[in-house]
């Protein structure tokens, strides 16, 4: 493993970072915060009996999960494509790196800015008095694993855009519609029966759910049929960012 290059691919990112800290690190918390007063605290101010749960500590989890999902897929989005738009990709495509390792040096900086995003969100949360911690290895588990799914889907559509516009056409039309149907502010069993399906069929569902099961131990299915889909996701997607980096899709142009 060529240690050196991973850590040039990652401090230059961390320095691209630095000269955007509003759309990296601002934005997505006070977006994360909107959420949690409105929904959580205004709302769930005048909802008394949510099971054992008051209602912002169980719409904390989905809040996470969904700006985990976006930072990691805008991430990935934006740190490749404008590495092709700019040609600055080339310089990486002949380093003494393997693909894995490119491949590697692209997910680290996701997973650190979605992990950076989700510690973010849960001081706002700690400061409304919602977080609760049933197991830190699984939150984590949930947090890396996701952003890993996201951000090699935000490769591939990064590798296939053409242009700007085309890079927010999966987060505008199916991420975020998902993430909202995905268990973010209600519980399956608050869905009529007709419309259930919506939800067992959304892997998104499965991931707030595993997230909330992680720090308030509330679950609506059993969480290793979500950890075994998560992690079969995982390495689908990483093969395919594997192939598509080997016959060079997107990047000889």
């Amino acid at each position: 493993m060529n240690w050196i290059g991973l850590w040039t691919m990652v401090r230059r990112e961390i320095q691209r970072l630095a000269r955007v800290p509003i759309q990296a690190v601002v934005a997505p918390l006070i977006s994360a915060l909107l959420f949690i007063f409105i929904f959580g605290f205004v709302v769930g101010g005048r909802i008394r009996n949510f099971g054992q749960f008051n209602y912002l500590e169980f719409v904390l989890p989905g809040v996470v999960m969904m700006n985990v999902i976006s930072a990691a897929f805008l991430q990935a989005t934006s740190q490749i494509y404008f590495q092709r738009f700019q040609k600055s990709i080339e310089e990486i495509l002949v380093a003494p790196l393997s693909y894995v390792e490119m491949i590697a040096g692209t997910v680290s900086i996701v997973v650190l800015r979605s992990v950076f995003t989700a510690v973010g969100i849960m001081v706002i949360g700690w400061l409304f008095g919602a977080v609760h911690m049933k197991s830190l290895p699984e939150f984590l588990f949930w947090v890396v694993f996701v952003s890993m799914i996201f951000g090699f889907l935000g490769i591939i559509v990064a590798l296939w855009a053409k242009t700007f516009e085309q890079l927010n056409i999966l987060m505008v039309f199916f991420i975020q519609p998902l993430a909202m149907v995905g268990g973010v502010f209600n519980t399956v069993a608050m869905l009529p029966p007709w419309l259930r399906f919506l939800a067992y069929g959304n892997p998104l569902f499965y991931f707030i759910n595993g997230l909330r099961h992680s720090m308030i131990g509330f679950t609506e299915v059993n969480e290793w049929l979500g950890a075994m889909l998560t992690v079969g996701l995982t390495a689908v997607l990483g093969g395919i960012v594997w192939r598509l980096y080997a016959i060079g899709w997107g990047l000889r142009e």
